[in-house]
């Protein structure tokens, strides 16, 4: 075969044109890599999203049970800590229907993560730092999911990072808030500006046009290591405390 192909022949016109066989199932192998690699990406982000609503559910259960709340009290801090983020961010976004009522699987999950804690609660003090860590993983799971969202409904990228930092920190926040408790998130180790500067950076590595795949694999690693170290070393943002009384 000779190194050229016909494109096209029209009367009078004919047009030629030079390629090379042998590069193109190399495009093709690559292209079909790339096509698989984020397909794989994408799975393993809904993963984490499933371990970490389930984790979150846990999390609420436990919190209910600190306030001696019923089972029915359980149930709803489970369902409002693992799926209350994603469930704000729609209505804020305008994004209906919301991924729960088209997913009623999520909220089996959650209810049964949550009952389930119930029964093995006495055992739970031991995996603390699992939780610690699936608390981490689900954090950075949901801001990147939430950015996405709002990207791909062409918002202003100020709404895509908020859009991920409510998606991350609004069901801790409705939990803490419900259990009549300062939310966490505003007085512990540095947690949603973890979640801010995730979604900046999945911002930037998109404008740099990277890559999703690339660019949620690098998000997803910076952000649990600086979570992850955040913990172990202390790290929090200025405290502002205020005591005096106007009287």
């Amino acid at each position: 075969m000779p190194p050229w192909q016909l494109l096209h022949c029209r009367p009078g016109r004919v047009g030629l044109t030079l390629v090379r066989p042998w590069a193109l199932p190399a495009v093709s192998v690559l292209s079909d890599f790339l096509h698989s690699a984020a397909s794989v990406q994408l799975d393993v982000i809904l993963v984490i999203y499933l371990i970490a609503i389930t984790a979150e559910a846990m999390s609420g259960a436990l919190a209910a049970g600190r306030r001696n709340m019923d089972i029915f009290g359980v149930v709803v801090i489970a369902f409002v800590t693992a799926l209350g983020g994603g469930t704000i961010r729609d209505m804020v976004l305008g994004n209906y229907p919301i991924g729960w009522t088209q997913h009623p699987a999520y909220v089996y999950l959650v209810v049964s993560a949550g009952l389930l804690t119930t029964v093995i609660a006495r055992y739970m003090q031991r995996m603390k730092h699992v939780f610690l860590l699936l608390d981490a993983m689900g954090l950075i799971a949901f801001s990147l999911i939430g950015s996405n969202v709002a990207i791909k409904l062409g918002y202003d990228p100020l709404v895509v990072v908020m859009a991920g930092m409510i998606t991350g920190i609004s069901g801790g926040i409705l939990r803490d808030v419900l259990c009549n408790q300062v939310p966490v998130v505003f007085r512990r180790e540095l947690y949603a500006s973890v979640s801010m500067l995730v979604c900046l950076l999945y911002l930037g590595l998109q404008a740099l046009e990277v890559s999703i795949g690339i660019s949620t694999a690098l998000c997803f690693a910076g952000g649990l290591g600086l979570r992850l170290a955040a913990i172990r070393f202390g790290w929090r943002l200025p405290v502002f405390s205020y005591q005096q009384r106007w009287e």
